[in-house]
């Protein structure tokens, strides 16, 4: 894991459909300063300031992730540009989108990485600031569950089990780093199944979904005639919702994290969790020390380290700076 900031070299640009809207919609992505993060701007309104990807503007978790912004002007199915940044190691960056939806493109981030891998990332001149799991933390209900746990690097195990005898029990699990994510989880497809898929567009949402953006699924196995990606694609995707999500903490983590039958929801619970309990946690980076880096703590104590993640939660960018939230 790199010990600096990373923006993007240069503007890039993306047009698609949204998946629920099914409208076209263009997005756009270019550099940011440091200690800024990832942070979206609707084109195709007048907003006043950009809206930071951070869990204290999670709106809603059903489907896909929605983010809202001071405007009430939502952004949804944030998660696998999110998880592409991320996963390539994209620490601040300016989303500019002209629509409340961000483009399936072929339903994975594949897409988005292939774009980041050829225009590369430029190192900025400040410490990566990284979240690091001391002690184990979880959000259980029912048999499902999603826990992180201490970890030098960053981990992640994904469990799937669905009653259909085409996918039943898979697991993924990997330490990811960008080399790791770009060849094991950005090609993962998102999955419905042929009669869910119908059920919603009778209620207005999948409108752009195709066989081109989804892997569907019958009552036999996968419609799609190329087949799948991976033999456990639909694992690998959890997993690739499950990092996107857990982008919205505003900082890398150093943990294992490890989900059961999460969704959505799951993911925002854990993370609300996670912040309650500031104790289990700490915020560091890489201080030089000889030739060699070392984590350092940020924070002198547990009650500081939770007043830079909350206020109830402020955006990494004002909790750097010490300031209070004003959104």
């Amino acid at each position: 894991m790199s010990s600096f900031q990373h923006t993007i070299k240069k503007t890039i640009r993306f047009r698609g459909i949204g998946l629920h809207s099914g409208k076209p919609v263009t997005l756009t992505i270019l550099p940011a300063e440091v200690n800024s993060g990832i942070r979206f701007v609707r084109s195709d309104m007048n907003q006043e300031a950009p809206t930071p990807a951070f869990m204290d503007r999670i709106i809603d978790t059903r489907l896909a992730t929605t983010i809202g912004t001071e405007d009430d002007a939502p952004i949804s199915t944030t998660e696998h540009l999110l998880a592409a940044l991320v996963g390539m190691g994209v620490d601040n960056a300016i989303v500019e989108i002209d629509g409340p939806e961000v483009p399936i493109m072929d339903g994975s981030a594949g897409p988005f990485v292939h774009v980041l891998k050829k225009i590369g990332r430029s190192r900025q001149n400040a410490s990566r600031w990284m979240l690091k799991i001391l002690k184990e933390i979880s959000y259980q209900d029912g048999d499902t569950y999603v826990k992180i746990l201490p970890h030098n690097g960053f981990k992640v195990t994904c469990e799937i089990d669905f009653d259909h005898a085409f996918i039943r029990k898979q697991t993924y699990s990997a330490n990811i780093n960008p080399k790791k994510f770009a060849q094991e989880l950005a090609a993962a497809r998102t999955f419905g199944f042929l009669d869910q898929v119908e059920m919603l567009r009778q209620n207005g949402l999948a409108l752009g979904g195709s066989l081109d953006n989804a892997i569907v699924i019958d009552e036999t196995g996968v419609v799609n005639a190329d087949g799948l990606r991976f033999a456990d694609e639909f694992a690998r995707h959890k997993a690739l919702d499950l990092i996107g999500d857990l982008a919205l903490l505003g900082f890398p983590l150093l943990g294992h994290v490890m989900a059961r039958k999460s969704g959505h929801g799951h993911h925002f619970a854990l993370m609300q969790q996670l912040a309650a309990q500031p104790d289990r946690w700490d915020l560091v980076t890489y201080e030089k020390e000889g030739e060699n880096r070392v984590l350092e703590k940020v924070a002198s104590t547990t009650r500081e380290a939770g007043d830079m993640l909350l206020s109830y939660l402020v955006p990494p960018s004002v909790a750097l700076a010490g300031e209070p939230c004003m959104a």
